[in-house]
């Protein structure tokens, strides 16, 4: 017999929406249609939101029909681009109406106007769960569907439990599966910490063994999540890749592929691809069968596969899997006859005529280049790699320099540097600083000899200008220093240089230093006379900046010093000079000036302190730190970098963290000495004066900022009703940022200061100096001594005369983390106010004793981190309520504060990881370990955790990070109410 009318009904798949019964949505939308302008529009949709909005306000109850209709209203207009700020509420509430077609407007409004931090989403998270768990099929999708889209942490605490057990069932259909795996993923993403996957892991590997290509696919996505998350350990996955095999070699031999899952002939391409980036994850398998398989796999589909099609979809699709296939054999290196296969594909999709196409490529190739066996083979294309340069898209520009970056050496090097020579001074300004760094390194890593070298880099400074960064430059003139058989000819080439007409100031810069140091070596040649090199120089002084006048004032000095038996008139030009800027408003040339002038009446003291400079020591290049840096990371991108790097992580944190321990002398010692020139940054020892000891009044000949520029020190009130000018904590905080500054300020008093640091000492030059026009008598300074810091201070004159400055020494040794720093006390008597105390904080915190450690493999940070997540190991702090975070200017905190950011490491953009070493006087630094993770959606909101063996340095580093980075009347949990 027939079944009954109602089972038929019951059984027909329900409408997806009840448009003919809507008949007032049909005609608004014919309205909107029918409108002739914007502003037409506009009217009939305010009128109509204005109507709504009336019908939700109303006394009577609305019928979930009513509701349906209207919310549906919403919709539309939201899709239209208009604004929709209310009737969220009765959206939510058809979510729990019992008809179809209401629960799906509901769903589908909600999912579409709301976002996960919308708080009308904890009213329907029990509604959603008990669709999610029910058995009805077409409720649990429609749940699901809501959760991959807006679910958030409260949805993963309520159903990502409930949600796991679908994913593992054997009893619920594929299409509620695929669902449930893409929920999934959306919570892991926006939950890791809450949803605990470690116990899910073996259970999921499981169904691998789906049969459904559909399931396959969500699940795959879920895994490469997985994989991706530098938290995960991966041998736990290991099982997983001879499953993941099989299932490659399924599709590759399109054995058992349904026709829905073919793809204009090619079975299931974003599978096979998804599957090829998860195994780009593992190292080869110790299985050689395995290997063989998969090496059968990769072959068939690289050599099998047609490069071009008619149709772009099939081209997309196949271009997709041959370069996921390529990057595969590339991460495990499997044979070097597939690699270079690889290579010639590749070689071919240069000259392809997709710029999509071209730049996969180049990519492609560029981290090919990583493996030396492979750069012969990528030679043979180095034709179409520096055309590509000439490309219209600068995004294929950028990765040709990638290229010919990673394969120059030493056979290839003059061409290449020849061509970007070439190519620089056409090139887009945005691609030129990253340019002249990587031409930088080159010159100076695959140089023939050093005359070529010389010849290059001036070559470049001379083209590149402004895009030439002080790392450059500082590296050109240490280089020409540690090589006594360079200078010479150095000096000649800046001259020539310098002669050729209108320079870059960059160039000056180098002609000051190199000429300064190296004039006298090519004095007796034609033309190279002091006299003639003075003028040459001097013509460019009055349109230096500030930093080259110095370097141009100590280049004279240090010419008249080694040359002694210069004209008369020679000298009185350049003492002309010195005289002129005596009295010169700037505080820095003026000083310079007058020592400088002292110096040459002393020619004893003069010879002593402008002694030829020292040799650098050596030291790993700061251009390779800065192309670090600047390249970054991320982990579908540069799998096979990071394995690379993994094997020397060790040994290069060891190698590197040592040297940052000196010994104290080199700090208590006179700062402007020999010590101080060999020891100090880059650019301390490119201005410095020399090996002498220091003659400048501030004991550092090297160029210093204004002692009394805005500063910081927090401060108690001073006694005698006497109290500073300006914001005491705003100039504490600053000085923690930076070296020099204000310390402290009354109506008589300026203390300023300049500190340098070496391992777990700090030394901080105070210069007290009075404003009043009466002297300053009874002066005394004094420090407190704090746990974990020893310090002592040098005595002061006990009378500062009207006008005058003094100076005064505060030594710091950490011995172990500090809570606070210590504070000085001030005290001087002034008339008419008497006897004046008052104390500030040294600006010493833990930041300054930090020494930032290289981290290039995410196991060497997150290894250690698990390990420390327990209390009081850890210390965490979440942050809301703050102004929308740049995460440029945030690491840029990071790196004031010496913790130093490790680019690349964690995956997820919005988080920051760091490590930075403690010094104290312990043999090792306290390594501290610091993640900052700030909410994507917002942006408002961020957790800090920064994990340490050491509790105190933990607690330490988290408050000056805080100090920084969280603002008055920002939101903050207690540590672990998270």
């Amino acid at each position: 017999p027939d079944p009954p009318r109602a089972q038929l009904r019951a059984r027909r798949p329900p409408r997806t929406m009840a448009m003919r019964d809507m008949r007032g949505l049909n005609e608004f939308i014919k309205q909107i249609r029918s409108t002739k302008n914007k502003e037409e529009e506009r009217a009939r949709v305010d009128k109509e939101l204005a109507n709504i909005r009336g019908k939700f306000r109303a006394d009577r109850q609305l019928s979930s029909y009513e509701k349906k209709k209207y919310v549906t209203k919403m919709l539309y207009i939201y899709m239209l681009g208009y604004d929709v700020d209310f009737g969220h509420m009765e959206a939510v509430g058809l979510i729990s109406a019992p008809k179809f077609s209401e629960k799906q407007v509901g769903y589908m409004v909600t999912a579409v106007l709301l976002n996960e931090h919308a708080e009308f989403l904890r009213l329907i998270i029990n509604s959603v769960r008990n669709d999610i768990i029910g058995n009805n099929e077409v409720n649990q999708c429609l749940g699901l569907t809501l959760v991959a889209n807006i679910g958030g942490k409260e949805f993963a605490e309520a159903v990502a439990p409930d949600i796991q057990r679908l994913v593992i069932s054997s009893a619920v259909l594929p299409i509620v599966k695929k669902k449930a795996c893409l929920a999934l993923l959306r919570l892991f993403r926006r939950n890791r910490d809450v949803m605990q996957a470690d116990g899910f892991i073996p259970q999921i590997m499981s169904q691998l063994d789906e049969r459904d290509l559909g399931v396959l696919t969500s699940l795959m996505s879920l895994l490469l999540a997985l994989v991706a998350d530098p938290e995960s350990d991966l041998e736990q996955f290991l099982p997983c890749v001879p499953k993941l095999t099989r299932v490659l070699e399924r599709l590759a031999s399109s054995h058992d592929v349904p026709q829905d899952y073919t793809y204009y002939g090619i079975p299931s391409p974003w599978l096979q691809m998804k599957i090829m980036r998860v195994l780009q994850y593992f190292p080869p398998a110790e299985d050689d069968s395995q290997n063989r398989l998969l090496h059968k796999v990769l072959r068939r589909m690289l050599m099998g596969q047609e490069l071009r099609s008619r149709n772009a979809n099939k081209s997309n699709a196949i271009h997709g899997v041959l370069f996921e296939a390529i990057q595969l054999v590339i991460s495990l290196a499997l044979d070097e006859e597939l690699m270079s296969h690889c290579v010639d594909l590749l070689g071919q999709f240069l000259k392809a005529g997709e710029p999509n196409v071209r730049y996969l490529g180049l990519e492609s190739m560029s981290r090919l280049s990583l493996v030396p066996e492979m750069l012969e083979h990528i030679k043979m294309h180095q034709g179409e790699i520096i055309t590509s340069l000439s490309d219209p898209d600068i995004s294929i520009r950028r990765r040709a320099l990638d290229v010919l970056y990673g394969m120059c050496d030493e056979t290839n090097s003059r061409e290449i540097a020849a061509e970007l020579l070439s190519y620089l001074t056409t090139a887009d300004f945005a691609i030129r600083e990253e340019l002249a760094l990587k031409l930088a390194i080159l010159a100076e890593k695959y140089a023939p000899d050093l005359q070529w070298y010389c010849d290059v880099t001036l070559e470049l400074v001379e083209k590149a200008g402004e895009f030439v960064s002080d790392d450059i430059w500082f590296r050109i003139v240490q280089i020409i220093t540690n090589h006594d058989e360079l200078q010479e000819y150095a000096a000649t080439k800046v001259l020539e240089s310098l002669r050729s007409g209108m320079v870059h100031e960059c160039m000056v810069k180098v002609g000051a230093y190199v000429l300064g140091e190296f004039s006298h070596l090519i004095a007796t040649q034609p033309g190279c006379s002091p006299q003639e090199v003075f003028e040459l120089l001097n013509a460019q002084f009055a349109s230096a900046a500030q930093a080259t006048k110095n370097l141009l004032l100590s280049a004279y000095v240090k010419m008249l010093i080694r040359n002694p038996g210069l004209p008369a008139e020679h000298a009185a030009n350049v003492m002309a000079v010195f005289k002129r800027f005596a009295t010169y408003a700037d505080q820095e040339l003026q000083q310079r000036a007058v020592e400088y002038e002292a110096l040459l009446a002393n020619r004893t003291l003069g010879t002593e302190v402008l002694a030829e400079m020292p040799k650098f020591p050596e030291r790993e290049s700061s251009l390779l730190k800065a192309i670090e840096a600047r390249e970054g990371d991320s982990n579908e991108v540069s799998v096979m970098r990071r394995r690379v790097a993994a094997a020397e992580a060790q040994s290069t944190l060891a190698a590197e963290s040592a040297p940052q321990q000196q010994s104290e002398g080199d700090l208590m010692g006179d700062l402007g000495g020999a010590g101080a020139a060999s020891g100090g940054d880059a650019l301390e020892e490119l201005m410095g004066l020399g090996g002498g000891a220091a003659a400048s009044g501030n004991g550092n000949g090297a160029a210093a900022a204004d002692p009394f520029a805005a500063g910081a020190g927090l401060g108690d009130g001073a006694a005698g009703g006497v109290l500073p000018i300006g914001d005491v904590s705003e100039w504490y905080r600053k000085l923690t940022l930076s070296d020099s500054g204000v310390l402290y300020e009354d109506p008589y008093v300026q203390v300023g200061v300049k500190m340098q640091v070496q391992h777990n000492l700090a030394r901080l030059n105070l210069f007290l100096g009075n404003k009043h026009s009466a002297p300053l008598t009874d002066a005394k300074l004094s420090v407190e001594q704090v746990a974990g810091m020893a310090a002592r201070v040098s005595p002061v004159p006990p009378t500062i005369a009207t006008k005058a400055q003094e100076q005064a020494q505060v030594d710091v040794a950490l011995q172990a983390p500090a809570a606070s720093p210590p504070k000085l006390h001030i005290s001087y008597s002034v008339e008419p106010a008497g006897q004046v105390s008052t104390s500030v904080v040294l600006p010493v915190p833990a930041s300054k004793f930090l020494v930032p450690m290289p981290i290039t493999s995410p196991a060497d940070f997150f290894t250690p981190w698990k390990s420390l997540q327990q209390v009081p190991n850890k210390v965490q702090e979440m942050v809301s309520g703050v102004p929308p975070i740049d995460m440029a200017a945030l690491k840029g905190t990071f790196s004031a504060l010496k913790v130093g950011v490790a680019e690349g490491l964690d995956p997820n953009t919005n988080n920051i990881v760091a490590a930075s070493g403690l010094a104290t006087s312990a043999a090792e630094p306290i390594v501290v370990l610091v993640r900052l993770e700030v909410d994507p959606a917002s942006r408002t909101q961020f957790r800090l955790t920064v994990c340490s063996r050491t509790p105190a340095a933990a607690a330490a580093v988290k408050d000056i990070i805080l100090a920084h980075t969280k603002p008055e009347g920002a939101a903050a949990d207690s540590p672990f109410g998270l």
